[in-house]
């Protein structure tokens, strides 16, 4: 039999850096004789990328915008992430269930209670073996965004709506500890890729 491959998320706020390390993590495990297939959330599949695009760019009732990312989870675990691990390879996702509690909880003010409904509903047996959160103080996280390109609807939100953000990403990281590892995103890409794999030894 074909052994099951493992889950990894890549987590944070925007600009924390969570996506410069996701090309590191492939070729970490593509080292080890690992199968790797990289996906994201919203998207993943050709109908999440349509609702990735809805999501970033439209305004929207605060439960109609938490559906449409569950909808878009759910295709994306039916069509990417189930099969991969079945077929024994590594999936690693930027971002998944985490983040709408963080944004849609967290930032936007949703009901927790509802956000867990839909957990538990959408996958109740599929968590990530790891979550990799990527944390930066809110000044740094800003600051890398600010540089770099034209911001969606979810990036241009104030610095508030971030810190909450933030603080949802911790409060689940302390909820969960043994899925969670919190990397301190503001140290250099060598000693964050450094971190990062001595993680991932963990896992193999």
């Amino acid at each position: 039999m074909t052994t099951r491959g493992k889950f990894i998320s890549f987590e944070g706020i925007d600009g924390a850096g969570k996506s410069t390390h996701i090309g590191f993590v492939k070729d970490f495990l593509e080292s080890r004789a690992k199968t790797v297939v990289s996906s994201r959330e919203p998207g993943g599949t050709p109908l999440g990328e349509k609702l990735r695009d809805l999501l970033l760019h439209e305004k929207m009732h605060l439960e109609t915008e938490a559906l449409l990312m569950f909808a878009s989870r759910r295709e994306h675990m039916a069509q990417v992430i189930e099969p991969a691990l079945n077929a024994g390879s590594w999936v690693l996702s930027d971002r998944f269930t985490d983040a709408s509690f963080a944004y849609q909880s967290g930032g936007r003010g949703m009901d927790r209670g509802k956000m867990e409904a839909l957990e538990a509903w959408v996958h109740p047996h599929l968590q990530p073996d790891l979550t990799l959160l990527f944390d930066v103080p809110l000044a740094v996280a800003r600051e890398r965004l600010d540089a770099t390109r034209t911001l969606d609807k979810f990036e241009q939100e104030q610095d508030e709506f971030f810190a909450r953000c933030r603080a949802e990403y911790l409060r689940r990281a302390a909820q969960f500890p043994a899925r969670f590892a919190v990397i301190d995103s503001t140290r250099s890409i060598d000693e964050t890729q450094a971190r990062i794999g001595a993680v991932l030894e963990t896992l193999l």
